[in-house]
């Protein structure tokens, strides 16, 4: 960097991003989002936006002050860490179905499991680093279980451990505190028979802070082959992270056109794995070209899922259109949760 002095990260930075992180947040909830309501599509699509350019901002920031090397790694590893959120989107989405969450009360669960994702994330990225600082060849195994985890992906065998009648946690939960059978309203507690009970939000809750750890398992360890900067890494993926609210708004109701990303997000896993585990035999895969790799097999993916849609559609994603309108747009409690 000619003319500019490379700044050093200083715990002063953690405490500055975290707590705007938490400014934002909590604007968010207590003022955007006050009253339960539902996400419009415009809406969702503009805080989507805010988030991509807020990203891209700061990672002009880093490159600016830590220089392009570390920029191009902070963009790399933010549209790692977006593109394998976009999976676990479509996840949350067959959650709220199954629990036949209202749609008013939504943004709020995701609200609180990006609140949780924040804590669990930030903890596997300092326990992966030191991992990494202390034993280097830990980035072979990171690379092998990617490998492994696209190539599962790819067969359509990734999901184990995702359906809400065997997650463990959730079953923990039912078995060990009384849950009530209906919602009340955005509550996570209410009361059952005069005693305090959970509803079935909170378990919603469990559900997707239990998906958010199985899918942080893959991204997490896919990050570090690009940097095992801790402060990149986390930056990177409170990001992505943050999009992922409104990213599950603009998204959900448009899964046909997405129906080949998953194949998609499985070559990227098996190009990062493979990458890891290609320094090895000290074959090293610049950062500028792992990003246009990237970023071409995603939008490779999704250019053809839309083209495939048009031509194709597939009728099995509109079975449950009269479902969703028998739940109301206006969050209404139409079912109770099962």
């Amino acid at each position: 960097m000619t003319g500019v002095q490379r700044m050093d990260i200083t715990p002063l930075h953690w405490i500055v991003f975290i707590v705007a992180v938490l400014f934002f947040l909590a604007l968010d909830l207590g003022v955007f989002h006050r009253n339960a309501r539902k996400v419009k599509f415009r809406e969702a699509l503009a805080w989507s936006a805010l988030w991509c350019s807020l990203a891209l901002l700061f990672g002009s920031f880093v490159s600016t002050y830590r220089g392009f090397e570390e920029g191009t790694e902070f963009v790399t590893g933010y549209i790692i860490e977006l593109s394998l959120s976009m999976d676990n989107v479509f996840v949350i989405a067959l959650i709220f179905s199954y629990f036949r969450v209202p749609i008013a009360y939504q943004h709020r669960v995701l609200f609180w499991g990006i609140m949780g994702a924040l804590v669990m994330r930030l903890a596997m990225i300092l326990v992966g680093a030191a991992l990494i600082k202390q034993f280097h060849q830990v980035l072979y195994f990171f690379g092998a279980f990617l490998v492994y985890s696209g190539v599962k992906m790819l067969l359509g065998k990734d999901d184990e451990g995702v359906e809400p009648e065997k997650n463990p946690c959730v079953s923990l939960a039912r078995k060990w505190f009384r849950v009530s059978p209906d919602y009340d309203g955005q509550n996570f507690t209410t009361l059952l028979n005069g005693r305090k009970a959970l509803t079935p939000l909170a378990l919603v809750l469990v559900m997707i802070e239990t998906t958010d750890l199985i899918f942080a398992l893959d991204s997490i360890p896919a990050i570090f082959a690009v940097t095992q900067k801790e402060f990149i890494v986390f930056t990177s993926n409170v990001f992505a992270i943050l999009g992922l609210r409104s990213m599950y708004f603009v998204l959900a109701n448009a899964i046909e056109y997405f129906r080949y990303l998953k194949f998609g997000l499985s070559l990227v896993l098996v190009f990062i794995g493979g990458k890891m585990l290609a320094e090895m035999w000290n074959l090293h895969i610049d950062t500028m070209a792992s990003l246009y790799i990237v970023a071409g097999i995603i939008i490779a993916s999704i250019i053809v899922s839309f083209r495939t849609a048009k031509t194709h559609p597939d009728p099995s994603l509109y079975e449950d259109e009269d479902d969703d309108d028998e739940q109301g747009g206006d969050g209404s409690e139409k079912s109770p949760a099962p």
